[in-house]
């Protein structure tokens, strides 16, 4: 996934809370650390890990006043491989760091994720300032390798092919107290033309899924009360062990965790999900009626080319269910535009099923070649041609998502509130989260009222409906709901 599905609080870089009698205190510990993370959900979830195993070896997270003022020990980028530009992009922020290293000799750079599982010896080779590079399997390796480097002055490269322990096993600095994210598997065994990521991830292993269910419990102890469950295919969790239906127990076993309301997943793949997931949705109040389904072509054509073991109708089928069973889920997807070979018919395809499938949004990509694909390597096409379609299908998205959301208006939500927005002495002060299907809702707190808490669920009466999150200024007086749970 993109960066567009996170949140602002996701995607931004990790920063200490100043509360914390650490940075209140003015220690730096072993020294002061700042993450940037680039990716998908599964490397937001990573920087926690590598957050946790600086902590552990004594580091302190950089204040925002700190990050400002470039008084940082160590800066840690955690990179994304998806896209065609992704090593530019890679290069082009290490060789601005590059500078703070000269006027800041003790600053040290480490470099993970998946591109550092590319291109491994390659960025110590253009970066020589980069003092470690560790592979998505190596996050705890990251202390030993910056110790090492202070030592020797040299770059430090470690990135394996084979993953010895599940990244899970390692401690970890949640980014919210709230919501966690939960790995139940990690890597991908299928073969899409276009995805670097079984390369960068490798083969997928699962966790066992009493070690899943007993992190489940320990977030919710530290005070979660929502968990997404994350893998690169997550309903084929089990397949390895020849039990297909171990995903939709897991799903299960989650609405037997005393205190856990929320539980969400991403992303499963068509080719595997089955009517008993469906079922497990509908049936464990806990588990939220929310998808996210990558369909990446409407054209079966294109399909076969991507690889991908489905095609349109099979994908529309699944919807079909889904909607039966819970009528008021939201479904999202990716599409990838302009994949090699994709003719105006084929696109039209994709159109066709965009508008049958009524998704409540689309991230869309315009095709990028990754180098050490299949994909790559066909006949590629015009820029001007990609981009004219994908600007049609934004629109037609657009649409559909404009129209999906009006549906709410006038409907009460229940919202678990994870921010605040603007001022309390402000005419109209709101506080922010999701609703249980995933949409973003702006809740305006009625005068008289105390501001609800990070954690606490609101249920209002959805008053607007915006292009894409819903405004809930609910007048308890003409009868609209506002209530506060805690």
């Amino acid at each position: 996934m993109d960066e567009a599905m996170m949140t602002e609080a996701e995607r931004a870089s990790k920063t200490a809370d100043p509360a914390d009698p650490r940075v209140s205190g003015g220690g730096r510990g072993k020294g002061v650390y700042q993450i940037n993370t680039l990716g998908c959900q599964m490397n937001v979830h990573d920087s926690e890990r590598i957050a946790g195993v600086l902590e552990a070896d004594g580091y302190v997270p950089a204040t925002p006043q700190q990050i400002a003022d470039k008084d940082v020990d160590l800066i840690v980028l955690n990179t994304c491989a998806v896209r065609e530009n992704a090593a530019e992009r890679m290069y082009g922020t290490v060789g601005l760091w590059a500078q703070m290293t000269r006027s800041n000799p003790n600053l040290q750079i480490a470099v993970g994720g998946c591109m550092a599982q590319l291109d491994r010896e390659r960025i110590a080779e253009r970066a020589p300032w980069v003092a470690a590079v560790f592979g998505t399997k190596n996050i705890g390796s990251l202390p030993r390798l910056l110790d090492r480097n202070r030592a020797t002055g040299r770059p430090q490269v470690e990135v394996a092919d084979r993953l010895d322990y599940f990244p899970s096993q390692l401690p970890a600095v949640r980014a919210s107290k709230v919501s966690s994210w939960v790995s139940i598997s990690v890597g991908c065994n299928n073969t899409c033309t276009f995805c670097i990521v079984p390369t960068t991830r490798g083969r997928e292993q699962d966790r066992r899924p009493g070690d899943i269910l007993d992190e489940i419990r320990r977030c919710v102890d530290a005070g979660a009360k929502e968990v997404t469950l994350l893998g690169q295919n997550v309903n084929s969790f089990g397949y390895g062990i020849g039990d297909r239906y171990a995903f939709s127990k897991l799903l299960r076993a989650c609405g037997t965790i005393d205190g856990l309301e929320r539980v969400r997943f991403t992303s499963p793949h068509p080719a595997a999900f089955t009517d008993d997931v469906i079922a497990a949705m509908a049936e464990t109040p806990n588990v939220m009626h929310q998808l996210h389904m990558p369909l990446q072509s409407g054209s079966d054509r294109i399909l076969r080319a991507m690889r991908r073991s489905y095609r349109s109708r099979r994908f529309m089928d699944i919807l079909g269910k889904v909607r039966a069973a819970m009528p008021d889920a939201q479904i999202s997807t990716d599409i990838i535009v302009g994949f090699p070979g994709e003719t105006e018919e084929d696109f039209q395809d994709t159109m066709r099923v965009v508008e049958q499938a009524r998704f409540s949004s689309a991230f869309t990509f315009e095709y990028s070649p990754r180098p050490g694909t299949p994909a790559a390597a066909m006949e590629q096409i015009p820029k001007d041609v990609v981009q004219e379609r994908f600007e049609r299908l934004v629109a037609l998205q657009e649409r559909i998502t404009e129209e999906e959301m009006a549906r709410f208006e006038g409907r009460d939500v229940e919202v678990m509130i994870t921010g605040t927005q603007g001022k309390k002495d402000a005419a109209t002060h709101r506080v922010t989260g999701r609703e249980r299907t995933g949409v973003l809702v702006h809740v305006g707190v009625p005068e008289g009222e105390p501001m609800p808490q990070v954690g606490d669920f609101v249920t209002a009466t959805v008053t607007h409906a915006a292009r894409h999150n819903l405004i809930a200024d609910p007048d308890p007086r003409a009868g609209q709901t506002y209530h506060v749970r805690h």
